[in-house]
């Protein structure tokens, strides 16, 4: 992990696939302080691009059902 800025990812899939190998790196316990300290940071700037798709496509689905965000049934 450099400590230079990182891009956004690609998708929210990418995003997640970083943020899970990222938390296995971290859960080692193999990492040196610095690299732990950056891992962090990087991990919360995938968890808030996940959740800023999230709330996209919440608002995107809003705007589809007129206004009213209906709840999801399994048929």
């Amino acid at each position: 992990m450099s400590s230079t800025p990182q891009q956004p990812p690609a998708s929210y899939e990418a995003a997640l696939a970083e943020l899970d190998q990222l938390v296995g790196r971290i859960e080692s316990g193999q990492l040196p302080l610095e690299q732990l300290l950056t891992g962090y940071q990087r991990g919360a700037q995938l968890l808030q691009y996940c959740r800023d798709q999230l709330q996209a496509v919440e608002n995107q689905v809003k705007v589809l059902d007129a206004g009213v965000l209906k709840p999801w049934t399994q048929e």
